[in-house]
């Protein structure tokens, strides 16, 4: 039986409720005694275990999320072969999203009865928003590489593709999430790209929408020999390709689109393609990564060697703290015979 007059024990209890500290009264009943203190520990443990339990379940979706980011920018940018008709490949990406290997760069190097065609590619932005516009571009150039005899068929068809993923991505969105006018995202998206046809006598034609022109590398001299301060250094001239086009996306490409010749690649020499991720690396104190320097000063015996060069040296500039993608393409000529310059 409940009288009014029997005195009630009030006691408090800090419960975890929604990460927030809730009172608790519980109630007394006569004969009773009031709930212990084990009581409010058991709710604790209880809370604490389902906190646990949700970020446990957090973690293991973001890791699976990353693996399937992963195997997608495997199959996106393919593993390039070492040589490709005669010339020597190797290509490695650094990404700026932390704690995964996915960027907005994209590049591809075929071979095709035209010559070796080679694209380098930088979308805006990085990470998972990104590929999608880099599947389009990349899908369109290993198709048409093999089809338009002209490398300016090429790049038309590239655009057609990226315009056509911009379209399709703007219809997929709900209409209250569809700002309209210069501020929409799909506005905003553009690619740069740069395009290089290496004939077989050597002879490179390009084609550029706002990319950084790629570093033409000499041969490093045989006959001096290597010194206390390393070997000597080659000679690293950018690739003279003339005025650049807007990047894809922002204008449409000129109705009198032509390649540009930029001379031969003679036997020996490299080509550097990169994205503007490298030139643009900071250190602490706001000082930009000497690409150039690097290039001409890191060991390279072979392509492969020289991409892991530079990005061990870049890595060392910003103490691993990357803002863009970065992005390097080496193609060195392996091939005998005569070549020129221009």
């Amino acid at each position: 039986m409940i009288t009014r007059e029997m005195p009630r024990v009030r006691r408090v209890c800090v419960l975890a409720r929604g990460g927030a500290p809730a009172p608790w009264e519980p109630p007394s009943f006569p004969g009773r005694p009031g709930p212990s203190l084990t009581t409010c520990a058991a709710f604790l443990l209880l809370a604490t275990g389902c906190a646990l339990h949700v970020r446990h379940g957090l973690v293991a979706e973001l890791r699976r999320s990353r693996e399937i980011a992963g195997a997608t920018q495997r199959v996106l940018l393919r593993p390039l072969p070492g040589r490709v008709d005669g010339l020597a490949v190797a290509a490695a990406q650094l990404s700026a999203s932390r704690g995964a290997a996915v960027g907005g760069d994209l590049y591809e190097a075929v071979t095709t009865a035209y010559g070796v065609r080679v694209v380098i590619g930088d979308v805006r932005g990085h990470g998972l928003a990104a590929l999608g516009a880099a599947a389009a571009v990349l899908g369109s150039f290993r198709e048409a590489a093999h089809d338009e005899p002209d490398p300016a068929g090429v790049l038309r068809r590239m655009e057609r593709s990226l315009e056509r993923h911009l379209r399709e991505r703007a219809r997929a969105e709900p209409p209250s999430a569809r700002p309209q006018g210069p501020r929409s995202p799909v506005a905003e998206e553009f690619v740069t790209v740069l395009l290089l046809q290496i004939a077989a006598d050597g002879s490179v034609q390009a084609l550029n929408c706002g990319h950084p022109w790629p570093y033409r590398l000499d041969p490093a001299p045989a006959s001096v020999p290597t010194g206390p301060q390393g070997p000597p250094a080659r000679t690293v001239r950018p690739l003279a390709g003339g005025e650049t086009l807007p990047p894809l996306g922002v204008l449409p490409l000129p109705p009198d689109l032509g390649s540009v010749p930029c001379g031969e690649l003679g036997p020996g020499e490299a080509l550097v393609l990169y994205t503007d991720g490298a030139e643009d690396a900071r250190d602490r104190r706001g000082r930009f990564f000497p690409l150039r320097g690097v290039l001409a000063q890191v060991p390279a015996p072979t392509p492969a060697r020289l991409v892991a060069g530079v990005h061990a040296a870049l890595l060392r500039h910003t103490r691993g703290r990357l803002t863009d993608d970065v992005t390097l393409l080496v193609l060195r000529n392996d091939r005998g015979g005569r070549g020129g310059r221009p």
